[in-house]
C-alpha cells in the first residue's frame, strides 16, 4: 500500500513491524548484520476485547494504548513503523500498461484508469501499484498489480500509530507482509519453493486466512472465521474459568486431564477440517487440484502436533512457520519464548522486514 512519508536524509530509519490482530499487538525489530538477520527486539500486548474486530480496528485509542505499551516492553528505540490492511479489505487487480512509460506516467494513466477496477469514489481510497514485470502474452506491455483500500482502514491505523508516538511509514496488506517473510523460509522448502505451490495458513484468533504462493507469488487469498478464540471459549466453559484465565491456562498448561482427548483433539481436527475445506475453495476457484506442501502459522498452529495431524488427514507435508530459524537473537530477547511466538510473528515479521528494501 501507499508509503506514507518518504524517507528523510540517507540513512533509512529502522521501521518496526506492527501486526494488529484481533487480540494482541505483535511488534519487531530486524536489523541486519552482514547477510544475516537478527531480532533486536519484540513484544507481544494483549488488546483490551473489541477493540479490533476481524480486523477492523473499533476503538482506535485502545489500539493505539496497546501499540505504546508493546514499544515501552519490547525496550526499542525505533520511531517508525509498518502496519497492514487486512486482505478483506483490499482490492488488487492486476493489468497491463505499456512498457515504455515511465513510472510518472504510469502513476497518471493508472489514476486516469482506476475508477474501472474499483467500485469506490477515488477520493475515499488510497491506491498504490508494482510493476510486476513483462506481460507473458505481450513483451510490449506489462504486468502492473494496483492496490487500493478505503481511506478510512488506512487512516484509522496510521492514527493509533500516532497516539503510541511512532510514525506510520507504511500501510501494506497483510497477503504481501505474509510474502514477504515467506522469503525467510524458502530454504525449508521442496525445491526452495521455485515453481512449488504452498498453502500458508495463518490460524488467528478469530479469522482463519489462505494464502496460496505459487513460484513464491501469492496467487491467492482467502478469509474464513474460524480461530483459537474457540478453543479459549470452550476452555472457559468446560472448566468455568474468566476469559482470561481460560486463555492463561490454553497457553501456560495446567488443565484437567481430560483436557487433551475431551477439548484439545476436537480442536484439532476442527483445524484439519478449516484447512481441508480452505483448500477446496482455493482448487474450486483456480486451476490447480493439489498443493506441494502447507505452512501453519498464527498462534493456534503452536499447538502440539498439529502439524502432524493435518499433514496425516491431509496427505500433504505440513510444517510449523519459522521465520527466525536463521536469525541472529539479541541477548536481551528469551530466544525459547520467541521460539513459542514465532509462527504467529509472520505478518509481523514481513512489516519488519520493510526496513531493507
Amino acid at each position: 500500500m501507499a508509503s506514507l512519508s518518504k524517507f528523510l536524509g540517507r540513512k533509512k530509519p529502522i521501521i518496526l513491524g506492527l501486526d494488529i490482530s484481533t487480540t494482541a499487538i505483535k511488534l519487531l525489530e530486524l536489523s541486519k548484520v552482514g547477510d544475516r538477520y537478527r531480532v533486536e527486539s519484540y513484544a507481544v500486548e494483549p488488546l483490551p476485547p473489541n477493540s479490533v474486530i476481524e480486523k477492523n480496528i473499533s476503538d482506535v485509542d485502545a489500539v493505539g494504548e496497546a501499540i505504546k505499551r508493546a514499544v515501552k516492553r519490547s525496550g526499542t528505540r525505533a520511531r517508525h513503523a509498518a502496519a497492514a490492511v487486512a486482505g478483506s479489505a483490499v482490492i488488487t487487480k492486476v493489468i497491463s500498461m505499456p512498457a515504455n512509460l515511465s513510472t510518472d506516467e504510469m502513476e497518471s494513466q493508472i489514476l486516469l484508469e482506476a475508477d474501472q477496477y474499483i467500485p469506490y469514489p477515488l477520493e475515499e481510497v488510497n491506491l498504490d501499484f508494482d510493476v510486476l514485470g513483462p506481460s507473458a502474452d505481450d513483451p510490449e506491455q506489462y504486468d502492473v498489480l494496483l492496490a487500493a483500500s478505503r481511506s478510512e482502514n488506512v487512516e484509522v491505523r496510521v492514527d493509533a500509530i500516532e497516539i503510541a508516538g511512532l510514525k506510520a511509514q507504511v500501510i501494506d496488506v497483510e497477503a504481501y507482509a505474509m510474502e514477504n517473510a515467506f522469503s525467510l523460509l524458502k530454504e525449508q522448502m521442496p525445491d526452495h519453493g521455485l515453481d512449488k505451490t504452498i498453502a500458508v495458513i495463518d490460524v488467528g484468533a478469530t479469522m482463519t486466512t489462505l494464502n496460496v504462493l505459487h513460484d513464491l507469488k501469492t496467487i491467492y487469498t482467502r478469509e474464513q472465521v474460524f480461530g483459537g478464540k474457540q478453543l479459549t471459549e470452550e476452555i472457559q466453559r468446560r472448566y468455568g474459568l474468566s476469559y482470561e484465565e481460560a486463555g492463561m491456562a490454553k497457553r501456560q498448561g495446567g488443565l484437567p486431564d481430560n483436557y487433551v482427548p475431551e477439548v484439545l483433539e476436537p480442536f484439532k481436527e476442527a483445524m484439519a477440517q478449516q484447512v481441508s475445506r480452505s483448500l477446496q475453495f482455493f482448487f474450486s476457484s483456480s486451476q490447480y487440484n493439489t498443493v506441494d506442501h502447507i505452512v501453519l502459522a498464527g498462534g493456534s498452529s503452536s499447538i502440539p502436533g498439529v502439524d502432524e495431524m493435518i499433514e496425516k488427514s491431509i496427505g500433504v507435508p505440513t510444517s510449523v512457520a519459522n521465520p527466525f530459524s536463521n536469525m541472529i537473537i539479541s541477548p536481551k530477547i528469551k530466544a525459547q519464548v520467541l521460539s513459542n511466538d514465532a509462527p504467529a510473528l509472520m505478518i509481523a515479521c514481513g512489516l519488519a522486514l520493510r526496513s531493507f528494501d
